[in-house]
């Protein structure tokens, strides 16, 4: 695993409900976000909370030292300014933490009231230019969900490198989600609901319409299109649990969350598991077993499947409901070559993803010059001692009788268990 320095990181939970917000503070969350009435991404009345009751739900926090943010997220148009406005006083008044925000009018009243702003992923926010615009405003910024785990640590370091502060003065803080539903709309900025059923999804009235199944029709000829999948828009859902160390150590801040219209065993079961995670990474003791123990946990609770989402810069294929390739065999990217050694015919290959190589596994290995070159497992070395099996994190070399290429692609070929019949 990635060696992480003991770094504190603010585990964000959602809470859209009394239940949900005791049980994830009871689970060990840093923080929870709440929607408020319509000016948010979640404005059904199910997973909302009334102004009224903000003064409550802050003593609740309080006591636990739980830090508490307001999405007010949504498009505002000009008829509800004041309305947008007087949220944001009574937010000002109470001295909430701070807001989450999509909407420029809110943005700037906000800053306006001395409020401390969040960026909401709405936003897109996808480079450190827009992220030296947005500090003008903010002290956090929500990335875009279509950035890799690289394209996060490069804004990351620049941050700190070009020095780039809030308002508050304080170096500028980047949260990324870590486990939760995906759309598959840019940043969740969809107009699918709105065009079907005049609801619309950045009003937080979205209908979930993609989450159906559909087929494919010739209107010419009333032929049906064969498709693997009826689900072809329902993605599957975030999970990270795997690659945590990875996200810190890239330099995020804040760990997020997704579900304030999940049940409260959701949010105590993700909450838990990814406190548990951290303190784990923190303490040097994140392994394997843990993982996937975790992974077992994580599937109890309400989940459409598990993807890794963008963050290892693979293309997004994992949907709801389908296991995609009917191959028996498919293959996984697990790490890069270094090194390789012409005399010796040797490879140096970093393990970078949650597998276990063992001799006589079979390996495929890519690159723009290298072409493919594919072989079984002969023999494993780690610090020049011989082994039965490598792990993430580890520094392996084999033997590879074609010569590779730094930065080449090393894939590990897998049965394919989950066919569907």
């Amino acid at each position: 695993m990635t060696k992480v320095k003991n770094k504190k990181v603010e585990l964000l939970a959602p809470a859209g409900s009394f239940e949900s917000l005791l049980t994830a503070v009871d689970a060990g969350c840093d923080a929870v976000y709440i929607g408020i009435g319509e000016f948010n991404m979640r404005a059904s009345a199910a997973v909302n909370f009334a102004v009224e009751d903000l003064q409550k739900i802050k003593r609740i926090c309080e006591k636990d030292k739980v830090k508490l943010y307001v999405t007010i997220n949504s498009l505002v148009y000009d008829n509800e300014i004041p309305l947008m406005e007087k949220i944001v006083d009574t937010v000002s008044n109470i001295q909430i933490d701070g807001i989450i925000a999509a909407d420029l009018a809110t943005i700037m009243y906000s800053k306006k009231k001395n409020v401390a702003v969040h960026i909401s992923t709405q936003m897109s926010v996808s480079n450190i230019e827009s992220v030296k615009f947005f500090s003008k405003y903010a002290d956090r910024i929500v990335l875009a969900r279509e950035l890799s785990l690289d394209q996060i640590k490069h804004i990351c370091s620049e941050i700190k490198k070009q020095n780039i502060k809030g308002p508050s003065g304080r170096l500028l803080e980047i949260e990324v989600f870590v486990h939760g539903a995906l759309c598959v709309a840019v940043s969740g900025r969809c107009s699918m609901s709105l065009y079907c059923y005049d609801r619309s999804a950045n009003r937080g009235k979205c209908t979930h319409i993609c989450r159906r199944s559909y087929k494919v029709t010739d209107l010419e000829t009333g032929q049906e299109l064969k498709i693997d999948n009826h689900h072809v828009m329902s993605s599957s859902d975030l999970s990270t649990i795997g690659m945590l160390d990875k996200i810190i150590e890239a330099g995020v801040s804040v760990l997020k969350i997704e579900g304030r219209g999940r049940t409260p065993d959701y949010v105590y079961t993700t909450v838990k598991t990814y406190k548990d995670a951290i303190n784990s990474i923190n303490t040097n003791t994140f392994t394997k077993s843990k993982i996937e123990k975790w992974n077992k946990d994580l599937g109890t609770v309400y989940n459409r499947g598990f993807t890794q989402g963008f963050y290892m810069g693979r293309k997004f294929s994992e949907w709801a409901n389908s296991e995609g390739s009917q191959a028996t065999k498919k293959r996984v990217q697990i790490g890069r070559i270094k090194n390789y050694y012409d005399q010796k015919k040797i490879a140096l290959i970093k393990l970078d993803a949650d597998e276990v190589i063992k001799v006589n596994d079979e390996y495929n290995i890519t690159g723009p010059t290298s072409g493919l070159v594919a072989g079984k497992i002969q023999k494993i070395q780690v610090n020049d001692k011989q082994v039965a099996q490598a792990k993430q994190g580890d520094l392996v070399t084999i033997r590879i009788n074609k010569k590779v290429r730094k930065n080449d692609k090393f894939f590990l070929i897998k049965s394919n268990t989950h066919i569907r019949q």
